[in-house]
């Protein structure tokens, strides 16, 4: 039976210790959902939050559901300014501090009315449902569960109407399982004009009410850097030739050697279902149901088909081959039919993904949007503790993978392995992951151990504001002339080497920013790097100290070169040191550092 399940991962949100009861018991309706709570005025939550609207809005953006024990008005004010697309907003559902009543304020086609009616049944209250397609029994026929494709959505009205009014409908169901419209309560009159027709077929009735099942897999192989026009084209030529509607594709499958393959991801997108994909030992036990076995594919992959196996071995046991192989000069496709449907997400496996991604110092307001749509599509979460912790609520009910500071190499090889399980992979790191951080170790292992599963990967990586970025907002603009970076430790780089580089950047007259300044065992580089700078700057030259930026205790404070101890820095500070030019000044009561570019010339002609 296909399953019509509650979307997981809700945030149940509580402002008082009454409504913490509530979301408490509405938490442990829902898959995953964990309980949010107003600090201060609830106690015992698996989150704590002080601004309610900043910690909803970041919720909504990050693609939670939200269940608020709140006032409606309240929570559409806070929500308003950021709604865009009622197609992919998350369900919100605002619930009465009493518990009377349930409200589906957002999301009504993605699963919120069916949160709220079962809400509503567990915690006896009302379930306010309001969109046009949902009927009195629950049955929203605009609203199929995953995977399922309404044919045209203006259908629905009249149907729905007759059902409501007690008139005759009629229900056609030739492939998958239909048990969310027959357990809904309504009686079906096989004579009636106004029908539902669940079927894959084409040559339907065009005044019907047609849903498409997921009932269909996809089984595709292609020759390496085939054209995806060519497959795109097969695919939908061998659909029209069985007189099978696209509606009704739940996957594209394949071999896994084709987990990168353009053509492969390019089909899945064209249809908007899932590439999956299984290994050549899965497809070879699919060899005794395939019409077109071929010893020269065995060979060449280790299994005797790719497209014909790929789609039985998605469809399931039960699966029938409705339509053989078919190809072109590069490309192969066939399409097994599942009789009760197609799960796409529990068959084979999806292409893996690394998100390398930079959350900046921390602060969620300095978090790329980019970042956080990663961070929220991902599966695994890999990183140090603290910067995970930093992440909270976004990271909530995901597998959290984490490691000590110092072991850089497991956390890196940890995601990449977990990626190559087939696996949505974050790999976190703080401020830019491209910076002195985790992305270059990603692709030193890539280069250096050259491994076919991890070369398959969709490996991204994302930028985020750096320690030095940070700094320099915080102080004004010392930065806005040529500047640099040096990491003064040398557990990886030699001494000798970074010293070089401090006498060129010095030499050169950079704006140097130092990573890494001191550590309890490295005290006398801080100095060393001072003194190598001094000798072509003078001892007043501005000096930034910025620590904990964007974090709880930061501080930002300026400083001479001349005044520079290893004493004012430690691991979470950057010291920034200005070049010849760059001025430290009071404004009203403020402390600005700024490097001029060379203005002042057009400034005094103007």
């Amino acid at each position: 039976m296909i399953e019509h399940p509650l979307p997981a991962g809700t945030a149940c949100v509580a402002l008082t210790a009454d409504g913490l009861t509530i979301a408490r018991t509405i938490a442990e309706l829902l898959p995953d959902a964990d309980v949010h709570g107003l600090t201060g005025r609830t106690e015992g939550t698996d989150v704590s939050f002080g601004d309610t609207g900043d910690h909803l809005r970041q919720l909504f953006q990050a693609g939670r559901p939200i269940v608020a024990v709140m006032a409606a008005g309240i929570l559409v004010r806070i929500l308003g300014p950021i709604l865009a697309d009622k197609e992919i907003e998350p369900p919100v559902l605002a619930v009465a501090a009493d518990g009377g009543a349930v409200v589906p304020l957002l999301g009504g086609h993605n699963g919120a009315n069916r949160m709220a009616r079962a809400i509503a049944e567990s915690i006896g209250a009302t379930a306010a449902v309001t969109t046009a397609g949902d009927l009195a029994n629950g049955l929203a026929l605009d609203d199929p569960p995953p995977g399922w494709h309404l044919e045209d959505r203006a259908t629905v009205k009249p149907v729905a109407a007759a059902l409501l009014a007690g008139e005759p409908v009629a229900l056609d169901v030739d492939a998958g399982d239909a048990a969310w419209i027959t357990d809904s309560g309504f009686s079906f009159d096989d004579t009636a004009a106004k029908r539902i027709v669940i079927s894959d077929r084409t040559d339907m009735p065009a005044d019907a009410v047609v849903l498409r099942p997921p009932v269909l897999a996809l089984g595709v192989g292609t020759a390496r850097g085939a054209d995806p026009a060519e497959l795109i084209d097969l695919a939908r030529a061998t659909l029209a030739e069985a007189g099978l509607s696209p509606g009704a594709v739940a996957c594209v499958a394949s071999v896994d050697l084709k987990e990168d393959e353009p053509a492969v991801l390019a089909l899945a997108d064209e249809f908007g279902v899932p590439a999956r994909f299984f290994s050549a030992e899965e497809l070879e036990r699919e060899t005794p149901r395939l019409a077109n076995p071929s010893e020269v594919v065995f060979t060449e992959v280790g299994c005797h088909g790719v497209s014909e196996g790929a789609a039985l071995a998605a469809a399931g046991g039960d699966a029938t081959l409705v339509a053989e192989k078919r190809k072109t000069a590069n490309a192969t496709c066939a399409i097994a039919r599942a009789p009760l449907g197609i799960a796409a997400h529990a068959v084979g496996r999806m292409r893996g993904s690394l998100s390398i991604v930079g959350i900046g110092p921390g602060n969620a307001a300095w978090r790329t949007p980019e970042v956080t749509g990663m961070l929220a599509r991902a599966t695994d979460v890999v990183g140090y503790g603290l910067y995970l912790d930093i992440l909270g609520e976004l990271i909530a009910g995901k597998r959290r993978h984490q490691s000590e500071l110092a072991q850089e190499e497991a956390r890196v090889r940890a995601s990449l392995e977990l990626a190559a399980e087939g696996r949505d992979v974050a790999l976190v790191s703080s401020g830019d992951a491209g910076i002195y951080a985790l992305a270059t170790l990603a692709f030193e292992l890539l280069d250096r151990e050259d491994r076919a599963d991890w070369n398959r990967l969709d490996i991204r990586v994302s930028p985020g504001v750096s320690a030095l970025q940070a700094a320099a907002s915080r102080i004004g603009a010392p930065i806005g002339h040529d500047f640099c970076t040096v990491s003064l430790s040398d557990l990886l780089t030699p001494w000798p080497e970074i010293e070089r580089r401090l006498k060129a950047a010095a030499e050169g007259d950079f704006i140097v920013s130092l990573y890494n300044p001191v550590s309890k065992r490295r005290r006398e580089q801080l100095a060393r790097a001072r003194d190598i700078l001094l000798e072509h700057r003078p001892i007043t030259t501005p000096v930034i100290l910025a620590r904990n930026l964007g974090r709880p205790g930061e501080t930002v404070d300026v400083i001479t070169l001349g005044e520079l101890t290893p004493d004012h820095a430690d691991m979470l500070t950057l010291v920034m040191i200005g070049n010849r030019q760059t001025r430290h000044i009071i404004r009203g009561r403020r402390d600005w550092v700024y490097t001029p570019r060379g203005y002042a010339a057009k400034l005094d002609v103007s």
